[in-house]
């Protein structure tokens, strides 16, 4: 980068090719399935802005306690495309968009489908593209929710610059290639630099002190307070962040180019615009997104420990890891949500898991997996884009009711922490976003630059405030020493180079017979599709993907839309919009008593009103034991989210051709229990606690499942499905 501002290429020298601003993607360490390369943007003429809105504040709610606010977003994203002229960058229209894929959609018209020269290779743009960051308030047009804390009116939410020429490196051999359209001199002179190696001057003591948004004390209470909205049934993982901010010592640049020797990333990333007033500094190990068009895939990240001191100790931490319940039900419950996002967009059974890997880095290890998915027709990666932002692994699930929580208990904006930096080709939908975690935000004031660092934790039921509190302190280590804050405690924080240590996946279960999944506009008309009721849940997609695997048609119906207005016969009129072959009554966060429409069919079920036969799953096993008279109580031994338990049944039915006991994955924090008289029998139990796990009615074709069938873990789970499915009508 220093070499092609020296030669007039990059920066202020070179204004006749375009603006100063600059914009590159690292990908740090070795070369590997992660790390292949590294892009430098040339000079852009033409940049898109997008800032806050004028948005009221929701009202004051808690979300933590049940309160959940859904409201569709009326106000347009609107944003403003600028040219370089004249050595300054000018207003030249403005653009809108109802949602974030929308918007930047639009954005195809203003870039030109020619290719570049030469062609570029596999895994890099091959036209011009846009390039830079979007920040996690974006959720305000990607979730049906209103923030208590939303940015302040003006804020940026995304820059991206439109990148018509590029450098290259090949992390296999290091081979650096400039890329322009044809007859665009830049690529040509760039080609023709001759790198050279420059100092890195390393961090040195801060004289300006860092302050934290919270106190250890604090970030606990936060944490507890997340436990007891599990322990209520409100949701299954909530990630809490905190902050450490003060005035930087030196350019954020000089930060990113230590960040890159100390502490490579396969996602790490700078970007400055100083007329702006904003640099990013990422030092970030999670992929987003990427796609060739056609292929899409994300690779999320859960489960944490620090690097080992020695070989022994290292393999110590990495295995504890591995054998700690809690790590491993809190990967596989964001494998089943990615499953589900990438569900949204791609074809029935087309949604796999490629690999599952602990990926170590500097100071810290994961555990990650791949989730793969294979668009269907008519979804871009746009759409992928606007149904995985923002990440899992940086939100928690089900997803709409944690993102609002998290603006509840973090009460400010998270700017562009946890956001994303990335490209898309809008011609060929190839593209390539991070996740923004190990990542300095820094504002520029004057001729002063003041940073911002934020970390923390997916918080589960299992887990320990205090552990969590310094986790976050490991995750924000690497940016806060580049900072020159706390070095003396850094010291003696165990460093190792990036490793990849392949392991077997977890299979998920599915079927890829060729059935249609549709999502009721309110006014849909079919005969004998499934009804799939989904309750605000964030694994409504692998049900209906499992259940269209099947060979089955599925219509699901959104119960708890901003857009309902309860009317005391709305579930009949459903049903005779729909007429169904079977029901399946999905799971969710809350109570039954939340989703009003699946206590309607529950009742109506159990009082013998309909003749389909009724599949409760979790939130709507529940609904069903209340029709019945059962009771709901919090799990007399606590919450048990993304584990699998072994559970015994009594065969038959449902469960035919499974052994006794045999392996679910079960999500959820409260369970029926029958004190008295119900309608239903129990068919199945937790082995270990005696918990009901299943129940059926002892005439009808209704059944209830406490746990996931659709879940990784739940083996051959898919079989509950089919043969549920494979029962017919009531006379």
């Amino acid at each position: 980068m220093r070499q092609l501002e020296e030669d007039g290429l990059l920066g202020d020298k070179a204004i006749r090719y375009g603006g100063p601003d600059q914009m590159v993607m690292v990908s740090g360490g070795p070369a590997s399935h992660l790390s292949k390369h590294s892009i430098l943007c040339g000079p852009s003429k033409r940049r898109f802005i997008v800032r806050q809105p004028t948005i009221a504040p929701a009202p004051p709610h808690k979300p933590s306690k049940g309160e959940i606010h859904l409201t569709e977003q009326t106000q347009p994203l609107v944003g403003h495309v600028e040219e370089w002229k004249h050595g300054s960058w000018y207003h030249a229209t403005s653009i809108f968009g109802e949602t974030m894929a929308d918007l930047l959609g639009k954005l195809q018209e203003l870039s030109a489908p020619k290719p570049f020269f030469p062609a570029p290779s596999i895994g890099l743009p091959t036209h011009p593209f846009w390039s830079g960051t979007l920040a996690y308030d974006l959720v305000q047009w990607t979730q049906p929710i209103a923030l208590q804390h939303p940015p302040k009116e003006g804020e940026i939410l995304a820059v991206l610059w439109l990148i018509e020429r590029f450098a290259a490196e090949r992390k296999s051999d290091g081979r650096i290639t400039a890329f322009a359209c044809d007859g665009d001199e830049w690529a040509s002179l760039a080609n023709n630099v001759q790198a050279t190696a420059h100092e890195v001057v390393n961090s040195h003591e801060n004289p300006h002190p860092e302050t934290s948004n919270l106190t250890d004390q604090e970030h606990q209470e936060g944490i507890e307070a997340i436990r007891e909205g599990i322990a209520a049934g409100e949701f299954y993982q909530v990630n809490l962040g905190r902050w450490w901010e003060g005035q930087l010592n030196r350019h954020p640049r000089a930060i990113f180019e230590e960040l890159c020797t100390t502490n490579p990333a396969p996602f790490s990333a700078y970007l400055c615009a100083e007329d702006l007033e904003l640099a990013l500094v990422s030092s970030s190990p999670e992929s987003l997104l990427q796609s060739d068009g056609s292929v899409v895939r994300t690779a999320p990240i859960k489960g944490t420990r620090p690097r080992g001191s020695t070989q022994e100790e290292e393999v110590l931490l990495r295995n504890e890891m591995l054998n700690d319940e809690k790590e491993r039900a809190e990967h596989r419950m964001l494998v089943d949500l990615m499953r589900n996002d990438l569900g949204a967009v791609s074809d029935v059974g087309g949604v796999r898991i490629e690999r599952f890997d602990v990926e170590a880095y500097a100071n810290v290890q994961h555990l990650v997996s791949q989730v793969v998915g294979t668009l269907s027709e008519g979804q871009t990666s746009l759409d992928a884009l606007q149904a995985v932002f923002p990440g899992g692994s940086i939100t928690g699930c089900p997803r709409t009711v944690v993102c609002a929580t998290i603006d509840e208990l973090e009460q400010r904006p998270r700017s562009y922490w946890t956001g994303s930096i990335g490209w898309i080709d809008l011609h060929s939908g190839a593209c390539a976003w991070n996740i923004l975690i190990r990542t300095l935000i820094a504002k520029k004031e004057r001729t002063r630059w003041f940073g911002s660092i934020a970390a923390g934790g997916g918080i589960t039921i299992g887990s320990s405030p205090e552990s969590e509190v310094e986790e976050a302190k490991w995750k924000a280590s690497a940016l806060r020493k580049a900072c020159g804050w706390h070095v003396e405690q850094r010291e003696s924080l165990p460093t190792g180079e990036l490793e990849i240590h392949s392991l077997e996946v977890e299979p998920a279960p599915v079927a890829t017979k060729q059935g249609s999944i549709q999502i009721d506009d309110g006014s849909m008309r079919t005969n004998g599709a499934v009804l799939l009721v989904d309750n605000l849940d964030s694994f409504t997609h692998n049900i209906a993907h499992a259940i269209a695997g099947l060979g089955h048609d599925v219509v699901v119906h959104q119960s708890r839309s901003f857009t309902a207005s309860l009317q005391e016969h709305e579930a009949q009129s459903i049903l005779s919009r729909i007429r169904p072959s079977h029901i399946v009554l999905g799971p969710g966060p809350g109570q039954p008593k939340d989703s009003p429409v699946t206590m309607q069919i529950a009742t109506s079920a159990i009082e013998g009103r309909i003749e389909q036969p009724v599949l409760g799953i979790c939130l709507g096993h529940q609904a069903l034991g209340l029709a019945a008279g059962m009771e709901l109580i919090k799990v007399p031994t606590g919450p048990v989210h993304g584990s699998p338990r072994s559970i015994r049944h009594s065969g038959g039915r449902l469960f035919e051709g499974f052994t006794s006991p045999h392996s679910f994955t079960l999500y959820n924090s409260l369970v029926l229990t029958n004190e008295g008289d119900s309608s239903l029998n129990q068919v199945a139990w937790n082995e270990t606690t005696g918990d009901i796990m299943g129940v059926q009615h002892p005439e009808r074709q209704i059944f209830g499942v406490q746990f996931h069938p659709e879940s990784v873990g739940s083996k051959n789970g898919i079989n509950v499905l089919s043969n549920f499915l494979g029962m017919r009508a009531d006379a």
